[in-house]
């Protein structure tokens, strides 16, 4: 029997130390609903979370994206859808102009609302979503993945493209061509006919256009949303903690500690047993 080295209790508050920082980590990782608290519970893990939540980030981005075109999109074939009810009124306007029983005061009156409905359509081209211009026939490439791949996303023209100063591209000139003519007179109703049904014929196009692009990027939002939920997941199984398995943890370095606490105390009394040798 020693006095100056009890190696009993050297172990005890060893094993209590362990057990104390096991304790402590546990009820960190439980307040913090995290298994990674500190870069050294896992430093693998923690690499792969950083990489796998930069990841995360940049697919959300790319996924907001694609909805905000999408959105464009529908805002652009809404437009549309009322420049094809406008066009129709203008070809059935030109076609009762060229009717020989009316006067030409008659196709006046024809002329002005065949005027106000092509005024429409010409105001309508110069419309924009978030200050970007939806019948300018500009292409706009969209971001479709974290990695920066890009859908190339043509607009309609209208023929009101007045950031440029002039229309050039061909469907611009077949819009131009109907908001242009005129139905105050026969001959002018029959040109006009031919020029507002070939604006519906390059409406069609540029509808069947839109809703091309925006089923495209809808299917490329379902992507980017199926991948969002199988990062976070992944990631979820590097960072998450399981609270089950942690409570567990927790309950058993209480005992550890209280059980520690105790034999300590216990080592700590045994060399006064020392004293009955010397009495």
């Amino acid at each position: 029997m020693v006095i100056n080295t009890n190696t009993a209790a050297m172990t005890a508050a060893n094993n209590l130390d362990q057990s104390t920082n096991m304790l402590n980590q546990s009820l960190a990782r439980l307040s913090s609903g995290s298994k990674i608290v500190n870069a050294s519970d896992d430093p693998a893990g923690l690499a792969e979370s950083i990489q796998l939540n930069a990841e995360i980030g940049q697919n959300t981005a790319a996924n907001d994206n694609v909805s905000n075109a999408v959105s464009l999109l529908q805002t652009q074939d809404g437009y549309l859808q009322q420049v094809g009810s406008a066009l129709d009124q203008m070809a059935t306007l030109a076609v009762e102009s060229q009717d020989v029983t009316k006067t030409n005061s008659e196709r006046a009156d024809y002329q002005k609302e065949f005027s106000t409905l092509a005024g429409y359509i010409t105001d309508t081209g110069t419309k924009d979503f978030n200050g970007v211009s939806l019948f300018s026939g500009a292409t706009l490439a969209v971001t479709t993945d974290g990695s920066g791949t890009k859908f190339s996303l043509a607009t309609a023209d209208l023929g009101s493209n007045t950031a440029t100063g002039a229309d050039t591209s061909t469907a611009g000139k077949i819009y131009q061509g109907a908001t242009s003519a005129d139905v105050s007179t026969t001959t002018g109703a029959v040109a006009a006919l031919t020029a507002v049904t070939a604006a519906i014929t390059q409406l069609a196009t540029d509808r069947a256009q839109v809703g091309a692009n925006e089923e495209r990027l809808t299917y490329t939002g379902n992507e980017l949303g199926v991948l969002g939920n199988n990062l976070s997941a992944a990631n979820s199984q590097l960072t998450d903690v399981d609270v089950a398995t942690e409570s567990t943890n927790y309950a058993k370095y209480q005992i550890l500690v209280q059980s520690g606490t105790s034999m300590l105390a216990q080592a700590n009394q045994n060399p006064q047993s020392v004293l009955k040798l010397l009495q």
